[in-house]
């Protein structure tokens, strides 16, 4: 089912700050920072040969990654991303084993334009994951 690993996400305090940190002090090729209402972040991409880090700032108090930063005040690993090829397919599949899929269920549109999903981090050895169809 899974496919490539398409990005580790970061939790970040401050996303301008954790941007330069990644282009001054690594050297990396930043993407500029993408508004995500729906998700409630602000979010930029470290683009890698191989994959990307994806880097999170909450858009409000009422942003998940504002809970998150509230238990981590200076941020740290939130999530992977794995691409699979037909996203409903797998989240049936994971139902049926009794993996709990966060939200209503359906798919929303992230940060690539490409639907996603996340699943309980209980259901996975404490790691939230998302799905990403490719």
């Amino acid at each position: 089912m899974l496919g490539r690993l398409n990005h580790v996400a970061i939790a970040v305090p401050d996303l301008a700050a954790a941007s330069a940190q990644y282009q001054t002090m690594l050297g990396a090729e930043v993407t500029e920072p993408q508004v995500l209402p729906e998700h409630g972040v602000t979010v930029v991409f470290i683009m890698l040969p191989n994959t990307k880090i994806e880097l999170l700032e909450p858009l409000g108090p009422d942003s998940p990654i504002a809970a998150f930063l509230a238990k981590n005040p200076s941020g740290g690993m939130h999530h992977v991303c794995y691409e699979v090829e037909d996203i409903l397919a797998a989240r049936d599949k994971l139902k049926q084993e009794g993996a709990r899929v966060l939200g209503d269920g359906e798919p929303r549109i992230g940060a690539h334009n490409k639907p996603v999903l996340f699943l309980h981090p209980k259901d996975f050895n404490g790691t939230l994951i998302e799905l990403e169809q490719a």
